[in-house]
């Protein structure tokens, strides 16, 4: 598990080799998408939460990624420009991460009648069923939310390494 100042020094590092001094790196409170290339404030963001929890490897392919998305601008989406440059920046993995989320802060649980378990992190402002029960909605394997409170401890504890 990564340390925090860790991946900042990293971040900042690669931020310094192949951005312009334009561009900053912080934290955010995602909890379900490792990082983020904000365009329009020329900043670099990846989630407390997630980064607490992954390891340095996959910190850095994340960083990586978001740099690529840096370098080639909005436009370029995940397509052959985008790919190209995370390439030669030395990114390995794909177009999202399907690493862990940080269910333990999502404040609505749903079950549905088989007993599988959907964790959100907003309010299902419609029906919705298991996906892992049926493809598209049907109202016999609808969810039923329930709402947790999410404390400070909580909180703090998701963004400790373990």
């Amino acid at each position: 598990m990564s340390e925090l100042h860790l991946v900042r020094d990293w971040a900042e590092e690669l931020i310094d080799r192949h951005l312009d001094a334009t561009w900053s790196f912080g934290f955010d409170n995602a909890k379900r998408r490792a990082g983020l290339c904000d365009y329009t404030r020329h900043r670099i963001s990846v989630s407390r939460y997630l980064a607490a929890r992954y390891d340095d490897e996959t910190n850095r392919q994340t960083l990586l990624h978001e740099v690529a998305h840096a370098l080639v601008g909005s436009a370029a989406g995940h397509g052959i420009r985008w790919k190209r440059a995370a390439r030669d920046l030395g990114y390995t993995g794909g177009v999202t991460h399907r690493g862990e989320t940080a269910i333990e802060l999502a404040p609505w649980v749903g079950i549905c009648p088989a007993g599988h378990v959907v964790y959100r992190h907003r309010r299902a402002t419609r029906a919705t069923s298991c996906a892992l029960c049926a493809p598209v909605f049907d109202p016999r394997h609808a969810l039923t939310w329930t709402r947790r409170e999410i404390g400070p401890a909580a909180r703090l504890a998701a963004m400790t390494p373990r």
